[in-house]
């Protein structure tokens, strides 16, 4: 179970439990009496004996991978890729999370409010912060704002994250000091996932083809060989099996789990997601917003509000959907999906939740009250309108959206890689619920996932095969 511990702050999640309980199993059907499997459930560790398969990297577009020796390879996600075990800057002994840092902390963000009334700002954090280089101001208006909503979070974040940490060290969870846990630096694959969002962009140039004859679907079958990478790119894939399956696209091999969908696809082309014809219950959105260290970094590109105004989020939202934006600490960006985002899309604005991001002995990852980056990045939630009869049935029995919770785990090092959401909105929608993940980087098992890079850290690199000696 990925939740550790439930309490009336929020959750304390097992990110890394929750990846290695979504079934990824591989197994050949050769290897069983009549071709079927005995089970389709998780194999314990050590179940299997790893398939000698014949590499299908050299089939053009990509594949299936079929045959072997073996009937079952289990894969578990790389523990290492989760051993944050210090923090990336650390904070003074006396601010660490389990003494329970002292509320005068909060004096000179107190003293910053106190004195911005009188327009004295600049004065004053010159006072309180070093800077690094020079500058007209000491802050500009958006980090102006960005100080006055950490005041106003801060207390909540901090209490909150404090219970939750007590609770991960009673189970066991967590473990403390930091310094007892050792382990060596995690080493990222550097080219593990790469190549998908270029291959979308090169999809742009393809014709669309006909409408009409476009297939909406393609299900992943068990006697499935080749799969052509235009089909890939122009059609939701479905693995409806019980069991992981492994795809080979470029040369690269991706794990499948069980009961998932996804399309592979640029912006541009989201028309297959719309001829799936499915309306969801839940869809959580993590766009790429445009920002410096994007720019400077050319990781991926960003759009603009305008481009993410136009996704069309009430062409695939269920009545009462559930609709979840991540969103950067920019003020603006968080105006911008209350104020503009979520009423373009008729969704009602009901709670701003916030990801808390510690190590494994319970720091923040980052001091609280860091002025470049913060510990903590905030969800917005809210329901779409629609239909106020069928609305009002969907939200039976449903409880209400709290408008403040936490999510509080270890973060994965590769970079965007969110913790799940499923136990966490499990609470606020009824069983068996449609969900979908926009701008996704990885798949989940019940879930149809959208993005340029949807494939991402499914790669076979960030997995370790177990095998049965």
């Amino acid at each position: 179970m990925s939740v550790v511990g439930r309490l009336a702050a929020g959750w304390l999640l097992d990110h890394l439990s929750f990846i290695n309980r979504c079934g990824y199993e591989t197994w050949d059907s050769s290897g069983y009496p009549g071709g079927v499997p005995p089970s389709a459930s998780v194999a314990p560790t050590g179940a299997g004996r790893a398939a000698a398969t014949p590499s299908s990297s050299d089939v053009p577009g990509c594949a299936i991978e079929t045959g072997g020796e073996a009937a079952t390879t289990r894969y578990v996600f790389r523990e290492e890729l989760f051993a944050v075990s210090e923090p990336h800057i650390a904070a003074a002994p006396e601010e660490q999370l389990w003494q329970r840092c002292p509320e005068s902390s909060l004096i000179g963000l107190v003293i910053f409010l106190f004195l911005s009334s009188w327009g004295d700002v600049d004065f004053i954090c010159s006072l309180l912060i070093p800077q690094k280089r020079k500058r007209k101001g000491v802050f500009n208006q958006g980090e102006l704002e960005a100080l006055e909503y950490h005041a106003k979070v801060r207390k909540l974040i901090l209490e909150g994250t404090l219970c939750l940490v007590q609770e991960g060290l009673r189970s066991g969870f967590l473990q403390r000091p930091a310094a007892e846990l050792g382990g060596e630096r995690s080493t990222v694959p550097r080219h593990a996932g790469c190549g998908l969002a270029e291959l979308c962009d090169m999809a742009k140039q393809l014709p669309a083809g006909n409408d009409g004859a476009r297939r909406a679907v393609h299900v992943l079958g068990e006697e499935t060989s080749a799969l052509p990478e235009q089909d890939l790119l122009s059609c939701v894939t479905e693995n409806s099996s019980d069991h992981a399956r492994i795809l080979v696209l470029m040369g690269q091999k991706y794990l499948v789990p069980p009961k998932s969908r996804f399309l592979l696809s640029d912006i541009s082309r989201l028309q297959p997601l719309l001829d799936y014809k499915k309306k969801y219950d839940v869809i959580v959105i993590d766009p790429p917003w445009e920002n410096k260290s994007v720019k400077r970094s050319n990781r991926y590109s960003h759009l603009s509000s305008w481009e993410i105004k136009h996704i069309p989020v009430p062409a695939l939202a269920a009545p009462h959907c559930l609709v979840v934006t991540w969103v950067t600490n920019r003020q603006k960006h968080l105006r911008f999906v209350k104020d503009e985002l979520y009423p373009h899309w008729s969704v009602k604005t009901l709670a701003e939740w916030h990801w808390v991001k510690i190590t494994r002995a319970g720091e923040f990852v980052l001091p609280l009250d860091s002025l470049h980056k913060k510990p903590y990045e905030v969800l917005v939630l809210g329901r779409a309108e629609g239909d106020a009869k069928e609305a009002l049935r969907k939200a039976e029995d449903v409880p209400p959206v709290p408008e403040h919770q936490l999510i509080v785990s270890v973060p994965c090092v590769l970079h965007s890689h969110k913790p799940p959401l499923a136990a966490v909105l499990a609470e606020f929608v009824k069983p068996d619920t449609e969900c979908l993940e926009l701008f996704a980087r990885n798949l989940q098992p019940g879930w149809t996932s959208w993005g340029n890079e949807v494939l991402k850290f499914q790669h076979v690199d960030y997995f370790t095969p177990l095998q049965k000696e």
